[in-house]
């Protein structure tokens, strides 16, 4: 069953995917919560999209690993609730492990997979009471292979992914759709047309709208990326993580 949703929250809303992912709901005449830090910028957002597509757009500045600025978020998915929650909101902390501060990845670890799960339960329980609803939870293909230089930003995204999946089965025939997006490189800041590596950020965003609409597990954009999918999860492991340490290390030494 294809749903359309008339209401829904989108997090990191204020730049990149989760913008896109705005700007393609708005166009759709959803209504929105719009979540990130920067407040400044989903203000101006938020105007933008309310003169533009007449939709309602309420704006709630939330830093997502502040426990108590995320708690807001979460009082507001159970009092007012959406129909549709974007967990968007993410970041990674590139580098060898061990060089990288702890406290950096501890962060990245509660904005990536604690504050996603927290949201989710707010926002789920009503969904299922109200048999409508979706959940898009914006995971990575990171999340397939190891991934040394990334390797907790990795570790978080194949959360993302076994989470949704098994989400995705526990609320299956209930009318809520959970679903993974898997996007490959994606450019963020700007839409630059696309070529082998990278995907535009709109189109990454509606492939993973449509998906969740069409209660989809997974969404993976992209002809190049849906390609890749199969050999990584067919090829031996020690041969993926040879390839992936040897493509670490030139990256690296090009620095």
């Amino acid at each position: 069953m294809r749903q359309a949703y008339r209401t829904a929250l989108v997090t990191g809303a204020s730049s990149g995917i989760g913008e896109s992912f705005a700007r393609i709901l708005a166009g759709r005449g959803t209504d929105l919560v719009i979540v990130a830090r920067r407040a400044d910028r989903l203000d101006a957002l938020a105007r933008e999209l309310v003169e533009r597509y007449r939709v309602a757009v309420e704006v709630l500045a939330a830093d997502l690993t502040d426990p108590g600025q995320r708690g807001e978020v979460e009082r507001r998915l159970r009092a007012e609730p959406v129909e549709l929650l974007v967990n968007n909101a993410g970041y990674g902390a590139f580098g060898a492990f061990a060089e990288i501060p702890l406290d950096d990845q501890l962060a990245e670890i509660e904005l990536n997979v604690s504050a996603l799960v927290r949201l989710t339960h707010a926002a789920l329980p009503g969904m299922l009471g109200r048999g409508r609803g979706g959940v898009l939870n914006v995971a990575s293909m990171s999340g397939y292979a190891p991934s040394p230089g990334s390797a907790t930003y990795g570790a978080t995204k194949a959360y993302v992914i076994s989470f949704s999946e098994s989400l995705h089965a526990e609320v299956a025939g209930k009318g809520v759709h959970v679903t993974a997006l898997c996007p490959g490189f994606t450019r963020t800041e700007d839409d630059a047309a696309p070529n082998l590596l990278w995907l535009r950020r709109d189109d990454v965003a509606r492939a993973g709208l449509d998906a969740v609409a069409a209660g989809r597990a997974l969404a993976v954009p992209g002809v190049q990326y849906k390609a890749v999918l199969p050999a990584l999860k067919l090829v031996p492991r020690p041969l993926l993580r040879a390839a992936v340490n040897r493509m670490w290390h030139q990256a690296a030494g090009s620095r």
